[in-house]
């Protein structure tokens, strides 16, 4: 009897193009946040820490952040997720509404490479690590005027700061919400007014002291996701690639036998050829310096 998955097969995108459209996208977004363009070159492998290009990388790396933070968006219109994709569950776990909860699924019923244990590691590192529940002491609100000691789990604090980056404050009404849930349940209740004045002063101390001073370990992070999901696609590598002649330039891959869809045939084919060398970011340990705060 075949295992059951989270990734059943849609009218249109079967279980394994479900697969390949979660690993292209997750290998996308951390592209676009850990790079050299993004950040300084490294000083060193092991026990470093990185440093943003500019200030606008900053924020950028936040606002990229958010989008991999959060589940993929609903069609309006049908209410239900692009290529068929399951939806993220409605309770448990706040990293389940990442795309952390696709690869985790992908860990459970892998249709490529069997050894998951690499990949399901550094999906569990990180997903234990968004949802801990931190303290942030002496958080002063200049603008109501409020002190407070924070708590509040990472993962909510990353997304808020990103969005205020990301958007003006007549879109942040959800965020708003947040920040006074998260005020409240830390004995400092505030209305919506006073959460609204004091976007700028949440932001400076989440944004400015929080999030940069976690970014390498984020970056750290989304880094080992890239080199697992490298790692559990090299033996699909090795069956796909193929060259008419061992010296030819020109090569081609073989498609899994339910990779019928154009798009999904041309996310693997990117993938494949992601695969044909190593990461160019080499993997790094950040210093732990960088990792008793907050």
């Amino acid at each position: 009897m075949p295992k059951s998955s989270a990734f059943t097969n849609h009218p249109i995108f079967t279980s394994i193009e479900h697969e390949i459209i979660i690993l292209y996208a997750v290998w996308d977004m951390i592209g676009e946040m850990v790079n050299f363009d993004m950040f300084e070159k490294l000083a060193s492998l092991e026990n470093t820490n990185l440093m943003f290009s500019t200030s606008t990388h900053t924020r950028l790396f936040n606002v990229l952040l958010v989008d991999f933070l959060s589940s993929p968006q609903k069609d309006r219109s049908r209410g239900s997720l692009p290529f068929g994709l399951p939806p993220t569950p409605k309770s448990g776990r706040l990293s389940d509404n990442t795309y952390l909860y696709y690869l985790r699924n992908i860990c459970k019923d892998p249709r490529f490479g069997r050894d998951t244990r690499q990949l399901l590691s550094a999906v569990e590192s990180f997903c234990d690590w968004l949802d801990t529940e931190c303290l942030v002491e002496k958080v002063w609100l200049a603008e109501i005027p409020v002190s407070a000691n924070v708590r509040a789990s990472r993962l909510s604090l990353l997304k808020i700061c990103g969005n205020i980056g990301k958007h003006n404050f007549s879109r942040l009404e959800a965020n708003v919400g947040e920040i006074m849930r998260i005020l409240a349940n830390s004995g400092v209740p505030i209305d919506e007014q006073q959460a609204f004045l004091a976007l700028p002063s949440f932001y400076e101390w989440f944004h400015r002291n929080f999030f940069v001073y976690h970014s390498s370990t984020i970056a750290e992070f989304l880094n080992n996701l890239r080199w697992a999901i490298f790692r559990y696609l090299e033996p699909e590598f090795l069956r796909s690639y193929t060259k008419p002649e061992p010296q030819d330039i020109r090569y081609s891959f073989k498609y899994p036998d339910d990779c019928r869809q154009p798009l999904a045939r041309s996310m693997y084919w990117d993938l494949m050829n992601n695969v044909r060398e190593e990461p160019y970011f080499p993997a790094f340990t950040v210093t732990h310096s960088l990792k008793r705060q907050y």
